[in-house]
């Protein structure tokens, strides 16, 4: 009898080791989206980028082992607008032929209780590269879960709008980002 209780237990705490927790990997691209919000003289707008890959790692048991990198096509981008659009992948805005993606990478992912996180990664711009803060959310239901964050950069110091468009009076400076990743889970080996 000992011996039947010394295997079910030892089984139970298999079941609820690291060992068996999961990894959440794989991104699904037509569930996520990366989004946008400005002001265009006074006005909100909001728009969206249509292609984007997203690689991530995270396994909620080893926060501190995480890792992302969004990539995003920047001709891909949706303003609602045809005309809009032609005119921020141009030479002034994005300049989409010589640079057409912008990217981050994740740097560290710090827990800050619950299901909220803080991200901290390099945003990679039109040739220019600087840090971001993000505070995330990550929730999850069985082997799905979904990451929900939203950072705000200021677009004159990636160059975006040149000219005559960096006059903040007509397209704000403030350019909010906001993301949504659905991701998959696979048992971690780690």
């Amino acid at each position: 009898m000992n011996i039947l209780k010394f295997y079910a237990v030892f089984g139970l705490a298999l079941a609820c080791s690291p060992l068996s927790a999961l990894e959440f990997k794989q991104v699904l691209p037509n569930e996520s989206a990366v989004t946008f919000a400005y002001k265009q003289m006074g006005v909100p707008l909001e728009g969206k980028f249509n292609k984007f890959a997203a690689q991530m790692s995270f396994d909620p048991v080893k926060v501190g082992t995480a890792q992302a990198r969004i990539d995003i096509d920047v001709a891909s981008i949706d303003t609602g607008s045809v005309e809009a659009n032609d005119e921020v992948i141009g030479k002034l805005w994005f300049n989409a032929k010589t640079f057409p993606t912008a990217s981050f990478v994740s740097t560290g992912l710090k827990a800050l209780g619950g299901n909220r996180y803080e991200a901290r990664g390099k945003l990679s711009i039109k040739g220019r590269t600087l840090g971001v803060v993000a505070p995330v959310t990550f929730q999850a239901a069985g082997n799905r879960g979904a990451f929900d964050g939203s950072f705000t950069i200021k677009r004159l110091d990636f160059a975006i709008g040149e000219g005559e468009w960096t006059d903040v009076g007509t397209v704000a400076n403030e350019i909010q980002i906001k993301f949504h990743l659905v991701v998959n889970a696979v048992p971690s080996k780690k």
